[in-house]
């Protein structure tokens, strides 16, 4: 047996405890408990950030921590665009032409979107700047379901369908499209990556396991893919390229394949949810994003993964199910952390005043509110909260001591559909059905005017403390309609900011520790479960609950957050926790 001194040309190192940033593929040996222990690379797909709105047959551009995903189907035909941070999506500039089965090319903030299809086939040409889309001069040859390489001032266009197979292929220098020697192939619903003078080509329509290389004048046809397909997703360069998911008729596929610039190699691992009709974006073969699609038609997914070959290991953002409710309900308020909750008041379906506290695993029935009340506002912890307004006593105040509830002093304005955040005794309550400007704060006995919202609301979300909170999303009585504005409150004024939610919604179920960190899952319209995080620069998305809901309670932070209650299933309780990263540290044993 060869020793590994003479494979590495190092020997095993002996450590009393592990190194702190050990290097790939790096073997020690732990003298302190015994064991050998390796950094190998792991190869996988984890779940990202879901997409805000879902979609199929959209078109994407990037790389895998700046990623753009554009037009498609939701249905109808899309127009919006959103952008991924490498952990979420946020909002973008919609495009100029509604379109789906486009291609694009380039970069997050320098990107290009060509051809497509609605209604007919289409020859637009857009660039994005990184905030909006401006037209440019068209294609010559209109057609849909194309491959694109390049950047914006040097992009490939090939294949597609005008309807039938073509070959066709132009470079687009900046301003204007030129043909060029066709494809080998011609075939559509293929997929495409690399530069204008080193473009790769693979799969699709008449050949589906076809792959071409572009040398800035003529197609070469190179080694096949081992799995053939069509509506694909891909990127990379020519000489390291990812393809993956896809159909190989009749079925969708999750089967993932790495390029080396000769030969394809099926990856270990496979896409989590195989689907079709989907977007990538990526700058190699270890590292790529797949977002959008459908397993199966007419379906619209969100679902966004991430590729990587890495001594790191991901755990993406998730919610988990905790234990139900003993009394579910919606229009109730709720406060607290994960582990330590107060959910009280609400519908059930009359009108509640029953409360529950959450220790982190089950709910336990506590001492009811004097009142009975419904779309009420809460804030504080579990062992000292506050209930105030709601419905049918818009003007109560409640304050509860960890075991029982107490009336306090009245609101100075009525008002149900109301939101608060802060502490008990230096709390912020604002928005609401009969009075949606309104702000309130209280000292822990008394209720003061404080400074109006810029846009009034109901049913929106809440963040931070009295001298620091957020106030995002819900309904706007003048114009009438669900909002995504978000503003500050400085404990005198409130500030409207730039950052806007992915989705107008309302009834959604939110808190947040700070005026830069908030979360909001769920609400309507329509029933969703779309989770947005506010990072204090921006909103993006990340896992969507297990169960669409709106009008339940919330409680935590954006690392521990616990929604629960809500229609349409008014006893569940969900937990989410945020994503994280470990180092791959195996212990190798006789059977490693």
């Amino acid at each position: 047996m060869t020793a590994y001194k003479t494979l590495k040309g190092q020997l095993i190192k002996r450590v009393a405890q592990d190194p702190s940033n050990p290097l790939e593929g790096q073997i020690w040996y732990n003298t302190t408990i015994g064991v050998l222990k390796a950094l190998p690379a792991l190869t996988a797909w984890s779940a990202g950030g879901n997409l805000a709105t879902a979609r199929r047959s959209l078109g994407g551009l990037g790389t895998q921590t700046a990623g753009l995903a554009f037009g498609g189907i939701e249905p109808p035909t899309s127009s919006a665009t959103e952008e991924y941070s490498g952990s979420g999506w946020s909002t973008g500039g919609n495009l100029g032409t509604a379109r789906s089965i486009l291609s694009g090319t380039g970069t997050q903030t320098a990107g290009l979107a060509f051809g497509g299809f609605v209604g007919t086939l289409r020859n637009e040409t857009e660039e994005y700047n990184g905030s909006s889309w401006s037209e440019q001069n068209n294609l010559n040859t209109a057609r849909y379901g194309l491959g694109g390489a390049g950047i914006q001032t040097a992009g490939l266009a090939f294949g597609g369908q005008t309807p039938g197979n073509t070959g066709v292929t132009e470079e687009y220098d900046g301003s204007s499209w030129s043909e060029q020697n066709d494809l080998n192939t011609g075939r559509g619903y293929l997929a495409g990556c690399g530069t204008q003078t080193a473009g790769l080509a693979f799969a699709g329509s008449s050949d589906p396991d076809a792959t071409e290389h572009y040398d800035g004048t003529s197609w070469t046809t190179v080694n096949n893919m081992n799995t053939g397909r069509i509506k694909l997703a891909g990127g990379g360069t020519q000489t390291s390229a990812l393809g993956f998911g896809g159909y190989n008729p009749p079925g969708t596929l999750s089967a993932t394949e790495s390029y080396d610039g000769t030969t394809w190699t099926t990856s270990t691992a496979s896409l989590a949810t195989a689907r079709g009709n989907l977007a990538g974006a990526g700058g190699s073969n270890s590292s790529a994003l797949a977002f959008g699609g459908a397993s199966t038609l007419p379906a619209v997914s969100t679902l966004t993964e991430e590729y990587n070959i890495s001594t790191t290991v991901f755990t993406a953002a998730a919610w988990a199910s905790g234990s139900n409710m003993g009394t579910g309900r919606n229009m109730l308020a709720g406060t607290g952390t994960q582990t330590a909750a107060l959910a009280f008041g609400g519908e059930d379906p009359s009108t509640t005043a029953k409360t529950e506290e959450y220790n982190g695993s089950s709910w336990s029935e506590q001492n009811d509110m004097p009142t009975a009340q419904q779309k009420l506002g809460g804030l504080g912890i579990q062992t000292a909260a506050l209930a105030f307004g709601g419905s049918p006593d818009q003007d109560a105040t409640f304050e509860y001591n960890g075991s029982s509830w107490t009336v306090g002093n009245n609101l100075g304005t009525a008002n149900y559909d109301i939101v608060g955040t802060g502490t008990q005794t230096a709390g912020v309550a604002f928005g609401g059905q009969s009075d949606p400007d309104a702000t309130q704060e209280y000292d822990g006995t008394n209720w003061t005017a404080g400074g109006n919202l810029n846009t009034g609301r109901r049913n929106s979300g809440r963040a931070g403390v009295q001298t620091a909170a957020l106030g995002f999303g819900g309904y706007t009585p003048s114009p009438s309609g669900h909002t995504n504005k978000t503003e500050a409150y400085n404990g005198t004024a409130w500030t409207e900011l730039s950052a806007t939610m992915n989705l107008s919604r309302r009834e959604q179920m939110t808190d947040g520790a700070t005026n830069t960190a908030a979360i909001a899952a769920g609400g309507t319209p329509p029933n969703n479960g779309v989770t947005e995080i506010y990072n204090g620069t921006s909103w993006v998305t990340t896992a969507s609950m297990g169960t669409a809901r709106y009008f339940g309670g919330g409680a935590g932070t954006t690392a521990s957050f616990l929604a629960f209650g809500g229609g349409p299933d008014l006893d569940a309780t969900e937990e989410f926790t945020e994503g994280s990263t470990s180092t791959n540290v195996k212990t190798i044993t006789s059977s490693t």
